[in-house]
């Protein structure tokens, strides 16, 4: 296990500048997620750390040791990609002991017992003997992942390796490679576009914004305490309103309603961020009004798209709570639960 330290990395192509002096360190051992939308630059930075891609500005420090000029395959990291690149050509069991021939690690006894036990650690020892069309798409993922961890890295690097599989077998997955990585305690970095993944696997989520990092930190403390209203908007679909805050604690929204908080912000412009999973219909006629626009049923929950101070904000409810397209509502939230940043 080794840590990894980023230091200012800069990378542009051209005139264009991708990632904008970017500072993070892993512990060893950690499961750090780097999130974010198509083109804010995780895969990007990702390539930075496995040396695919060379830096602009800035050093990239794996276990003391500055790899930034290192090509890949001296900077004793593995990588699964997206596609998985298994040779179609090589069996399961040649697929997974190919890194060990190419880098010449080990004779061949002990590359066929560290191929064992990847294997067995992904659970496809049964399937070493089949080629990659002859898999579901789950247990190519798993080979993928054996080859990956089968020259024991001192850093795993994962780029999306979950997109193409169907919802049932991802979840799947997600539980699989928590379970591995509590078993190797490798230090890993993910790159995911997908915030359930990044908040579900990770002992730290990096979320990155037009090439910078936009907050950091615990998936609790992200998801509870977004710094900025782009946080609050990607982590958990927050709504966000925007208004003035007033002294005592009163935020007025843009269309004159009041909503007590409980916020240090200074009174001025203020985003008021509510989850939509801490807003309800309220029994009584105080609160937020706001009316129904759609209804979409997801089995266990409803969630409703309503129309709240001119802004469009989402509510979700058990079945119990049926609304109808037009009806006018009344909404509660503690006030405890509701998150005030300044603008």
């Amino acid at each position: 296990m080794s840590d990894i330290h980023l230091d200012r990395i800069r990378k542009s192509y051209g005139k264009v500048e991708v990632l904008h002096g970017i500072d993070l360190a892993l512990s060893s051992g950690e499961f750090v997620s780097l999130l974010g939308a198509s083109g804010c630059g995780k895969t990007t930075l990702l390539r930075t750390v496995a040396g695919l891609e060379a830096v602009t500005g800035g050093h990239v420090v794996i276990d003391g040791q500055d790899v930034t000029g290192l090509p890949p395959e001296k900077r004793d990291i593995a990588m699964m990609f997206q596609s998985y690149a298994l040779l179609p050509h090589l069996s399961v069991y040649e697929n997974v002991r190919f890194p060990l021939r190419m880098r010449r690690i080990g004779v061949r006894d002990e590359q066929d017992e560290r191929v064992k036990a990847a294997l067995e650690t992904v659970q496809l020892g049964h399937l070493s003997d089949r080629f990659p069309r002859q898999l579901s798409g789950g247990q190519q993922q798993r080979v993928a992942l054996a080859r990956a961890i089968v020259s024991n890295p001192k850093v795993l690097l994962l780029d999306e390796p979950l997109s193409n599989l169907d919802a049932r077998l991802r979840e799947d997955m997600q539980v699989e490679l928590i379970e591995i990585h509590r078993r190797l305690g490798l230090t890993t970095l993910f790159v995911t576009h997908d915030q359930e993944e990044a908040l579900s696997l990770s002992d730290r989520v990096v979320l990155l914004n037009a090439g910078k990092v936009e907050q950091e930190g615990a998936p609790s403390e992200i998801y509870a305490r977004p710094a900025t209203a782009f946080v609050s908007g990607f982590i958990g679909s927050a709504n966000v309103l925007k208004g003035e805050l007033e002294a005592g604690g009163i935020a007025v929204l843009e269309d004159g309603q009041r909503l007590a908080v409980s916020a240090d912000a200074p009174a001025g412009p203020v985003s008021v961020v509510l989850r939509q999973e801490d807003l309800a219909v309220a029994a009584s006629g105080e609160g937020l009004k706001a009316t129904v626009k759609t209804r979409v049923y997801l089995g266990a929950r409803n969630r409703y798209v309503l129309s709240l101070a001119g802004e469009t904000i989402r509510l979700l409810t058990d079945n119990e709570t049926v609304l109808q397209p037009g009806d006018e509502v009344v909404l509660s939230i503690d006030p405890e639960r509701i998150r005030v940043l300044a603008r």
